[in-house]
């Protein structure tokens, strides 16, 4: 599933691509056709994303909102835009390039006060100026659920998937098991503030990156990682390969349905009181 990173570029491609002019909306494959055809041919004001939610805001109480779920992606290309091929559940066309939306989880027309409160339901998101993170941490603080849970739970961090949970409890040597409110509290703001980075970095990128320099494999002649999710990273996927710290063969588990990769030497199990 596409992490924060990946729909906060999706709206920035959006908004230039699109933004502040008309676009031609349809639904070849139909089920958000009658939603389209309300939208054919006004202007996108602005797309934002929180999240892993992407918002199209067409003007009052006209808003697409888009999750792509483990499925979903846009195709973007300049136009002329050919004969749509496959399911395609929305396109978007401009003045210079057009989007194919496929196998979305959601792709629905909301007013403005659904936005609202489907927002009001998502965490802190590192990505956004108006994250507040003292909001994050009063749910993390008190909870006795694994820190591993919380930090995939979208009402508590928005935007964090699989690759980025498990390359930040392993930067900041964290047993995944580590309830909660037996995390520190400087621990969390140092998570926090290294967090925004490291996704910040991914917008810009377009791929995660987590390997400090010192620890990276290519400084050592070998070659670097091949992963659909891009980048050099420390334990996402590494399951049985050594610890680029400490050789340690990295671990995987089945955790919540997920699959939770760590070092076991460098994310040693925490001795809770």
């Amino acid at each position: 599933m596409p992490e924060g990173h990946t729909l906060h570029r999706l709206a920035r491609l959006h908004h230039k691509q699109f933004g502040g002019a008309p676009v031609a909306v349809s639904s070849p494959q139909g089920p958000f056709a009658e939603s389209a055809a309300l939208l054919n041919g006004r202007v996108l004001l602005r797309a934002v994303a929180h999240g892993k939610h992407l918002f199209h805001h067409y003007g009052p109480d006209l808003v697409v909102h888009v999750h792509l779920g483990l499925y979903g992606t846009f195709d973007e290309a300049p136009v002329p835009a050919p004969q749509p091929r496959g399911q395609v559940r929305m396109r978007l066309v401009g003045a210079t390039h057009y989007a194919d939306l496929r196998g979305p989880t959601a792709c629905e027309l909301l007013v403005d006060a659904e936005v609202v409160a489907l927002r009001s339901r998502l965490g802190a998101d590192p990505l956004r100026r108006d994250a507040d993170p003292e909001r994050a941490w009063a749910r993390i603080s008190r909870s006795r659920a694994p820190v591993a849970t919380l930090l995939m739970d979208q009402s508590v961090i928005a935007g964090v998937g699989n690759v980025y949970r498990a390359e930040l409890l392993f930067r900041h040597g964290i047993d995944p098991q580590l309830p909660g409110r037996a995390l520190p509290r400087e621990v969390w703001d140092a998570m926090w503030t290294d967090l925004v980075g490291l996704m910040r970095d991914g917008v810009k990128r377009g791929r995660i990156d987590t390997v400090r320099p010192q620890h990276d494999p290519r400084r050592r002649g070998e070659p670097a990682r091949k992963d659909r999710h891009g980048g050099e990273v420390y334990v996402y996927r590494r399951a049985g390969l050594g610890c680029l710290v400490c050789g340690t063969p990295v671990a995987q588990a089945a955790h919540a349905a997920r699959n939770l990769f760590w070092c076991p030497t460098c994310q040693p199990p925490a001795r809770v009181g």
